[in-house]
């Protein structure tokens, strides 16, 4: 009776307690078993499959051979989950009045514990007059089997008070119920109890006990009775590793996997699983690849489970096709094998072939669930399909999932990303409940260019609801108020951040950076950098591509090679970023060093990095090599035909800027705003008039483009640069676009060009109303007034721009060697090697003049003698940075150099015949173009 009172408080107390099969009533009625029982078993019926053992007993097989027949068909009743049978043959045992011995009497006890009908175990276990430990070892092992690990180990301690010592089986059922119930004390008492016994060396032990340990979290422990071990099977290999895999230490699996495949044993599918895990997690393909082989070796190549696992390694590794393979193998997939199908392809970029999928998926009777909805939201956003969004909307609610949050949050993420916001809201209205998540979808659409003016509006009712933001909450408005160049709201957020504890989160960190970056403050985004806890690629790049749009191109340069030393591998937006600060600042050799790292690391064949590369070849002046980078794309898209067009503008090559306009429309690309920019600054300076007027109709009659003010700036340019001023002032007026500073600024470059005082006198006036802060108005005028000698005028022009306190930018020429940028200003004395430079200078001007370069001292507008004009023209800054770069770059070696002004007429024939006389070729830069002065020649056909 002690057994079962024992039992039943045990049950009793436990909330997880299994209902055993049998009715209460037979449970826990009256302890007069004998009877009871027999009135119970009286109307049993025997399986028919132990019908012919049972009649043979008529044959009056005597002693023991009789207790052996009911002990083996009771052996039959526990292995066959015979209850019925097991209590028909218990109640012949009554009935004939036979006396079991101690092999029956366990058999009995084994029978019901097997079969979950604990009540009757205990009530033999009590009747027994003597019990042992495989007694005992039967009911722990039923209780074990149904979860009740902490009536086990109450049993246990019961059993230790009858005096009964455990054996390796014993000590096994107990270390898996304390591994149930997660009780380490209990389990280290039975680790010492099996070293008293002698038992330990057993593998089942040790493998038991390698569970428990790994299950409570104490893998040190765990690993050492592994290695204490003499023999290791499957399950203790699999104990350690699940324990590895609770902790998510995936490097430890592979490893521990490693020393599995040598000792040569047979893994088992749960095995494969965490290894196929940790490769998923570590993006580790090789491994992934040997656990794939003995995936097909053990025969596990059609398990669902074992196979997502290869869907999700693959998928995570990249290799979409691959995953394909494996998905084509299984040969019935369910939805969980679907849906990481469709989230693999989706990952790998293949958008239409994941909707196909889902198609298919349909097609084929498997009904979608939450996360396979979830998946096809984020499709459906990528596709940016509003028709294919709305038939997914559609879908949800056909299926019944239209009250899950979770849906209704992808819901609103996916209306939010292909910026159909009214949608979004509604969903977002029509919502029972909200939770952080609804609110984050709902500010991810004000990431958008175009819808980001709503982040601080939705930010500020989150709040005004309740709601906490977190992590993602502030990566999103942060990104919002980037786009804005939002600043004082910027702040706001980065108060809340500090007052949620988020300070020092990469995310968020990350986020600030690039706020601060994008609204010009450097020093503030660098402090924050040098506070991250991590920096990883995108921080790096945050404050990369702040340095960039700063134009900061030696800093963007040294934080990229800073981020190099730190081990951080660039991706193609830092890439393109750096490239464009190359692009910027002329820095061709970093430029090229880019471009071999592109191509090394596999970037190259992206269109975003491509376009940049020959970006930065044309603007360093190398035209050919961003011809050649140009020709070598493996994709391309109306951007990169606009650089290339824009390339051979810079480079006055006007010829190939229509042809290539020609080659873009034969390939089937349409042409955009910016490439008719390029196509109508051709026409203007190569003198193409009718083309020029071709070219301007065709924008609206043939592709449908309206007009910019900057198309309109090009034609009066075309029209201005021929002297057709008549036909200006009729297409200004005709155009309405007299308000517009480019266009005033394009008149009065045109009439500087022609002379045309009275026409520039007006434009000037123009804009001195319009934008009177503008320096070159100032100085074009200026200009124009001292060609025709009014110096009156000239120095009247001069006081009316000292009064609005508007100050020249000075003129400046760099030139880059060994890696450093050298800048020179005119009559500059303050270089190292001035005196050099001054030296070199008076050689080539000696050399120049005997080559017949004649000084045009007329273009000196200053009202000054003429031996102080002719000391102005000789130290030009170009002509400077000229003197420098021949005194120190290798003669065989193209001289670049670079200025921030228009060159002069003057300069611009010094140049042509020094290229002649040192037979050695000079490109310069000026705000205008490209100058590549060769044999005495210039590129731009002396159109300066």
């Amino acid at each position: 009776m002690l057994i079962q009172s024992l039992v039943f408080r045990c049950l009793s107390t436990r909330k997880n307690r299994l209902l055993i099969e049998f009715p209460r009533r037979l449970l826990f009625a009256s302890f007069q078993f004998v009877s009871s029982f027999t009135a119970h078993v009286a109307t049993e019926e025997i399986n028919p499959s132990l019908k012919v053992p049972l009649l043979k007993e008529k044959t009056k097989l005597e002693g023991s051979k009789r207790l052996k027949l009911y002990s083996k068909i009771l052996h039959d009743c526990a292995s066959k989950g015979s209850l019925s049978s097991a209590k028909a043959v218990h109640g012949k045992i009554i009935k004939n009045g036979i006396d079991p011995d101690l092999h029956l009497w366990n058999s009995l006890v084994n029978a019901y514990a097997k079969r979950g009908v604990f009540g009757y175990a205990c009530k033999v276990l009590d009747r027994m007059p003597e019990r042992d430990v495989v007694s005992w070892a039967a009911l722990f092992s039923g209780l074990v089997n149904e979860g009740y690990g902490y009536d086990v180990l109450d049993l246990y301690c019961s059993m230790k008070k009858d005096g009964v010592l455990p054996n390796g089986h014993c000590l096994v059922t107990a270390l898996k119920a304390c591994s149930l119930s997660l009780d380490l004390f209990f389990g280290t008492l039975l680790h010492g109890e099996g070293v008293k016994v002698g038992v330990l060396l057993d593998v089942f032990v040790g493998s038991s006990l390698v569970d428990l340990y790994a299950k409570c979290g104490q893998m040190e422990l765990a690993e050492r009775v592994f290695l204490f071990m003499d023999k290791k099977n499957v399950v203790s290999w699999n104990a350690l590793l699940n324990g590895y895999a609770l902790k998510g230490d995936a490097g430890k699996i592979l490893n521990l996997f490693q020393g599995m495949t040598e000792s040569e044993l047979r893994c088992s599918k749960f095995t494969l699983s965490n290894v196929l895990k940790s490769c998923t997690y570590l993006v580790n393909l090789t491994w992934g690849l040997i656990a794939h082989s003995l995936v097909i070796k053990t025969g596990c190549e059609h398990d669902e489970f074992v196979g997502c696992c290869l869907l999700d390694m693959y998928s995570k590794c990249g290799l979409a096709e691959d995953t394909l393979k494996v998905f084509k193998r299984i040969q019935e997939p369910n939805i969980v094998a679907w849906s990481a199908m469709i989230d693999c392809l989706d990952e790998q970029g293949q958008i239409q072939e994941a909707a196909e999928l889902f198609s298919l998926m349909r097609c084929k009777g498997v009904s979608p669930n939450q996360h396979t909805f979830a998946s096809i939201a984020g499709v459906a956003a990528n596709l940016g399909d509003r028709l294919y969004c709305e038939g997914v909307h559609a879908c949800i609610f056909k299926h019944g999932f239209e009250s899950e949050i979770i849906l209704s949050n992808a819901l609103i993420a996916m209306y939010m990303k292909i910026r159909s916001v009214q949608n979004g809201w509604r969903v977002f209205k029509e919502m029972s409940s909200w939770n952080s998540a609804s609110w984050n979808s709902l500010l991810s659409g004000s990431q958008n260019g175009k819808t980001c003016d709503r982040g601080p509006s939705i930010f500020h009712k989150m709040l005004a609801e309740g709601f906490k933001p977190d992590i993602c909450t502030f990566t999103s408005i942060l990104r919002s108020c980037s786009n804005l160049l939002n600043i004082k709201f910027g702040h706001q957020v980065h108060a809340h951040i500090i007052k949620n504890g988020l300070k020092d989160n990469n995310l968020v960190g990350t986020s600030l950076i690039d706020l601060y970056a994008k609204n010009g403050f450097l020093a503030d985004a660098e402090l924050l950098f040098t506070q991250l806890i991590e920096r990883d690629l995108f921080s790096w790049t945050a404050l990369i591509a702040g340095y960039a749009q700063s134009d900061c191109s030696e800093k963007t340069i040294k934080c990229f090679n800073h981020m190099q030393r730190q081990g951080v591998t660039p991706n193609n937006f830092t890439l393109a970023t750096c490239l464009s600060s190359c692009s910027n600042m002329a820095m061709l050799e970093n430029g090229q060093l880019l471009h071999s790292m592109a191509i090394k690391a596999g970037n190259s064949g992206d269109v975003f990095v491509s376009s940049s590369i020959v970006d930065m070849y044309a603007n360093c002046g190398c035209i050919e090599e961003a011809e050649a980078a140009f020709q070598g794309m493996v994709s391309t898209d109306t951007v990169s035909w606009n650089t290339m067009l824009f390339g051979y503008l810079q480079h006055r090559q006007g010829l190939k800027v229509l042809e290539t306009f020609r080659m873009m429309l034969d390939k089937g690309l349409e042409p955009d705003e910016v490439t008719f920019i390029a196509v109508l600054s051709a026409c203007s300076y190569m003198g193409f008039v009718n083309e020029g007027k071709e070219y301007f109709d065709s924008l609206t009659n043939v592709f449908g483009i309206v007009p910019t003010i900057k198309h309109c700036a090009c034609m009066i340019d075309i029209l201005g640069r021929a002297g057709k001023f008549n036909e200006v002032e009729s297409f200004i007026k005709d155009m309405k676009v007299t308000s517009n500073p480019l266009i005033w600024e394009t008149v009065l470059g045109t009439c500087r060009m022609h002379g045309n005082d009275k026409l520039g006198e007006s434009a000037a006036e123009k804009l001195f109303e319009l934008n009177p802060g503008i320096a070159s108005h100032y100085i074009l005028l200026a200009n124009i007034f001292a060609a025709k000698g009014r110096w009156e005028d000239v120095r009247r022009v001069r006081a009316l721009m000292t009064h609005c306190g508007v100050k020249k930018e000075p003129g400046c020429s760099w030139v880059m060697v060994n890696g450093q940028v050298h800048i020179f200003r005119s009559t500059d004395g303050f270089h190292p090697k001035h005196g050099e430079i001054y030296i070199k200078l008076k050689e080539l001007v000696e050399k120049s003049i005997l080559a017949g370069y004649v000084p045009k001292t007329d273009h000196i507008l200053n009202d000054v003698s003429d031996d102080e004009k002719l000391e102005q023209l000789f130290h030009h800054n170009e002509r400077l940075a000229l003197a420098f770069a021949l005194i120190s770059i290798n003669p065989v070696k193209t001289i670049r150099i670079f200025k921030n002004l228009h060159i002069c007429e003057d300069c611009h024939d010094f140049m042509k015949l020094v290229s002649g006389v040192i037979k050695q070729e000079i490109v310069v830069r000026d705000a205008n173009c490209f100058h590549h002065f060769k044999s005495g020649i210039c590129s731009c056909q002396d159109y300066c």
